[in-house]
């Protein structure tokens, strides 16, 4: 039979010739599992005189240590054997150049929004903004939209739970009205009132999903305000501006007579490519008209004296046209794959 000695040398060469941590640890189970051989002779202590046992169970025990510890120093040397050999796979050379973050760029919407803020504050209307979260009054009624109107019913409009009366806007029509009340306060002491040209560009929101239209969406609102402001007036900006957007003057524009509650008469604008994919189909882009009387005056203005017009587009429609894309959700769902593309 081996001595202790022998066992403990045998066990540490055992464990030294593993070349990985399994078999580093069936060469365990062969001194230390249930049936090794150390674990045998502890066994067999039983079997002895009570003097010779406690001799012999002390130097099994110093055996048992000795090849604990040798275990515990091929686990080690495996642990850094393959972090060495990890580091040696993964080696990074740092004197070569960084690789460097993908350029960013701006999004489709928002070059659209730009180029809309360009064109508009080159004849001189000035951005205005307003709060998201709007009243009902401002909202509607200030619009001339009556309390029964069908766009105040909660399958047409997101309210705030426990507020009647406070909503997320569906338009960026109550920056109009807050602009004017504000324009009158200022120049409420001169005898001539300057006029008011503004655009209200901004998100908005309303119960509506599909290919073309998105619970959250984007608007343009403008607004035109002065003493003699008539609907040519109307008709010659918004031509010019959509001819300027599409770099074209092959477009057609024709004004459809139509009806909102806060302008009158109204009309909805569609344009006619005269070339390219949508050749000869007229597209709606946007509505438009006088602005009613009746908003003039919760704006503050005189509608004896004054008369204005006021138009709304979708951004978001502006920007499917130009880049001929035909599914609006692909601008909001955040595939960089699909935004990429317009950097």
């Amino acid at each position: 039979m081996e001595t202790l000695d022998q066992l403990v040398q045998q066990a540490a060469a055992d464990f030294a010739a593993a070349v990985d941590g399994a078999a580093l640890e069936q060469a365990k189970a062969r001194y230390l599992g249930k049936s090794g051989s150390l674990t045998e002779r502890l066994k067999a202590l039983g079997k002895l005189a009570p003097d010779e046992r406690r001799e012999a169970g002390a130097a099994i025990n110093r055996a048992k240590d000795a090849i604990e510890q040798a275990l515990d120093a091929c686990r080690q040397a495996l642990r850094e054997a393959a972090l060495l050999a990890q580091l040696a796979a993964e080696a990074l050379d740092v004197t070569l150049p960084g690789r460097g973050g993908a350029p960013g760029g701006l999004h489709p919407v928002s070059r659209t929004l730009e180029r809309v803020e360009a064109l508009f504050g080159s004849i001189g209307f000035i951005v205005a903004d307003g709060p998201e979260i709007e009243t009902d009054w401002h909202n509607f009624t200030a619009l001339n939209t009556p309390e029964n109107h069908p766009a105040r019913s909660m399958h047409d409009t997101f309210y705030l739970e426990g507020h009647d009366d406070v909503l997320l806007r569906t338009h960026t029509s109550p920056v109009q009205i807050r602009a004017m009340q504000e324009h009158v306060a200022r120049h409420a002491e001169r005898e001539h009132m300057p006029e008011l040209r503004l655009i209200a560009p901004g998100r908005v929101y309303r119960v509506d999903s599909d290919a073309t239209h998105s619970p959250m969406f984007h608007q343009v609102e403008g607004l035109w305000v002065g003493e003699n402001v008539s609907f040519a007036d109307l008709k010659g900006v918004i031509a010019d501006f959509l001819r300027k957007f599409f770099e074209t003057e092959d477009l057609q524009v024709r004004f459809r007579p139509s009806f909102f509650p806060f302008t009158e008469p109204s009309a909805e604008i569609d344009v006619a490519f005269m070339s390219g994919a949508l050749e000869g189909r007229w597209l709606e882009i946007a509505g438009c008209g006088m602005v009613h009387p009746n908003v003039l005056r919760f704006g503050g203005f005189d509608p004896e004296r004054y008369t204005g017009f006021a138009f709304g587009m979708g951004p978001d429609r502006l920007t499917m046209l130009r880049y001929g894309v035909n599914d609006l959700r692909l601008f909001f769902e955040g595939d960089l794959r699909f935004l990429s593309q317009f950097r």
